[in-house]
């Protein structure tokens, strides 16, 4: 992927990782359109950051459709990012944690292969065009206090997988982005010092992207950990070591 001069679409990117990962492509010379559920935080961005945005609910199919709609007839995108998603606790023990689980399912992938179905055959007619995904370290060793989070972001790892597959020899590249637990308000982890500081996580991936424009997956440091422990056969002990009680 090249990471200047690009028209890049993102789900989600009203905090956290997603507004910080917009502002670094928007530094490099990229057009960003972020999305988002509230019209008025959207207000605010574009208004503080000049990134515009559109209102998305990657939850609602009649959403995405007007967005894609409104995006593709404004702007020359090339580039998608499928980065909204929640993460919630559930006790598997009480039977109420379904509402949950089905929530996290519909946004995290869903939401995901709903946008990814309506953006392909677009961006397959695109120059330099790209899918970027956003899955997890807990894609390969989950966080027990979030098992839908985690199944869903196994789900998306396998997902872009067999997208990228399908693809081959269309031009259209597909990436993985695999972020650790990183300092943001997801799961309250914004004072966590057991994760990534945001700034050093942007900085590592911004420079992946650029040293290595083919590559399939975005994997900083910190998250190999993770991602190697079935392969290099610290599985166990890897899942004992994320699930101690703090």
């Amino acid at each position: 992927m090249k990471t200047t001069g690009n028209t890049i679409f993102m789900t989600g990117g009203t905090s956290g990782i997603g507004l910080e990962l917009a502002r670094r492509f928007r530094d490099l010379g990229n057009t960003v359109i972020i999305s988002g559920r509230r019209q008025e935080l959207l207000d605010t961005i574009a208004a503080e950051d000049g990134i515009e945005g559109v209102t998305l609910d990657v939850a609602d199919p009649a959403s995405i459709a007007a967005a894609f709609d409104q995006v593709t007839s404004r702007y020359d995108v090339n580039v998608l990012i499928t980065m909204a998603g929640i993460m919630l606790p559930e006790d598997l023990r009480d039977p109420k944690h379904v509402a949950t689980a089905e929530q996290t399912i519909d946004i995290n992938l869903l939401g995901t292969i709903r946008t990814i179905a309506a953006f392909v055959p677009y961006l397959l007619k695109q120059r330099d065009p790209a899918i970027l995904t956003v899955s997890s370290g807990l894609a390969s060793v989950p966080l027990t206090i979030t098992p839908t989070y985690s199944a869903t972001k196994a789900a998306i790892h396998s997902y872009t997988q067999s997208l990228r597959i399908q693809l081959a020899g269309t031009g259209l590249q597909v990436i993985e982005v695999v972020p650790p637990a990183v300092r943001t308000t997801l799961l309250n982890q914004k004072n966590d010092e057991r994760a990534m500081p945001l700034d050093e996580y942007l900085d590592e991936t911004m420079r992946l992207l650029q040293d290595q424009p083919a590559a399939e997956e975005i994997l900083v440091d910190r998250v190999r950990f993770l991602r190697h422990a079935e392969r290099e056969g610290r599985y166990d002990d890897v899942v004992a070591a994320l699930n101690l009680p703090h």
